[in-house]
């Protein structure tokens, strides 16, 4: 009796020290998601979390915060994250380009028109990206795209006439810019914003994925989708290098084996969300289009006028990168 006593014994222990219900030294990070919890982007976040505490064996746990419930949603959060009043953020970049221009080259207009070649830009631009983020304080763990922006409108927008005048939500400034070069009037609205917005009439359109607009149930207020491969923006994760340092090489090996699989699997998975959502959406009566060639043609124009623009402030690292997607 007493050997299978001590036999227990041993069997609960080595499953008490193993667990990670033991750590009480456990680091925990929250991680602050500006989309809702059904977004493409947190999911992909809470994989990461997921991810994190399986690989560092529960010693690294970390809360993601759905919805900008932190309070921190836009152009701030390279330096809420700098400052440590939260440790991680899931951040768009051409958000934060105006802190840190380098990240405006994701949601340059039309430079890229497929996966393929968001993905060798992502390739070319990442120690660009690095080393902003080291500028500001940070660590750059991940980084993915959204399914590729279109435009989601009351009316139909067949010609460069159809754009003037409409009152389109856009992300950042690169967006901003080109809808005003079709003639269009941007709107810069938090996300949160945009339905009761335009519910109200304070937009008519917005500049955005089909993972949103199904995301938002943009067909209860908008009746069109035109797919104009405006871009494939990024959305990058990064954390406080001060907590970052603060970690076991261990715990910092997990965290970036959590990264890379996390990254992989959301660049293939925005593509099968992009075709599951554009189903979705025409599912419930917003008509999906294509752009025709005289469309496309005037929105290249316009597209070379914001790069262009964007090449007279960017590095020599950087023109070198867009000239080799420039058409």
């Amino acid at each position: 009796m007493l050997n299978f006593r001590n036999v227990c014994f041993t069997v609960l222990l080595t499953l008490f020290l193993c667990s990670p219900l033991w750590a009480a030294d456990a680091v925990k990070m929250d991680l602050n998601a500006v989309y809702g919890s059904g977004s493409f982007h947190t999911q992909g976040a809470s994989d990461f979390a997921k991810l994190a505490e399986k690989y560092s064996g529960g010693s690294v746990l970390i809360t993601v915060h759905p919805g900008g419930a932190l309070g921190f949603k836009g152009p701030e959060l390279l330096k809420v994250v700098k400052d440590g009043q939260v440790p991680m953020s899931d951040i768009l970049m051409g958000v934060v380009a105006g802190s840190e221009h380098v990240f405006g080259i994701s949601s340059l207009p039309r430079l890229v028109m497929n996966y393929e070649d968001a993905r060798k830009l992502y390739d070319m631009s990442r120690p660009l990206y690095d080393k902003a983020a080291a500028k500001w304080n940070q660590k750059l763990l991940y980084a993915a795209p959204w399914p590729p922006s279109g435009l989601v409108t009351q009316k139909e927008v067949k010609s460069i006439a159809d754009i003037k005048g409409i009152k389109t939500r856009t992300y950042d400034k690169n967006g901003a810019e080109f809808l005003k070069a079709l003639g269009g009037a941007p709107v810069s609205l938090p996300w949160g914003e945009v339905y009761s917005s335009l519910r109200t009439g304070m937009i008519d359109s917005v500049l955005t994925s089909a993972e949103s607009a199904n995301n938002g149930k943009f067909w209860e207020v908008l009746g069109f989708f035109k797919k104009i491969n405006y871009a494939y923006p990024l959305n990058m994760v990064t954390v406080n290098l001060d907590y970052w340092n603060a970690l076991s090489k261990e715990q910092q090996d997990a965290l970036l084996r959590a990264a890379k699989e996390t990254e992989e699997n959301q660049w293939n998975n925005s593509s099968a969300r992009n075709d599951e959502s554009l189903g979705a959406i025409a599912e419930n009566k917003i008509q999906v289009s294509e752009e025709s060639p005289e469309l496309a043609a005037e929105m290249n124009k316009a597209a070379k006028q914001i790069v262009d623009e964007f090449k007279k402030d960017a590095k020599e690292d950087v023109k070198k990168i867009l000239e080799t997607f420039m058409k």
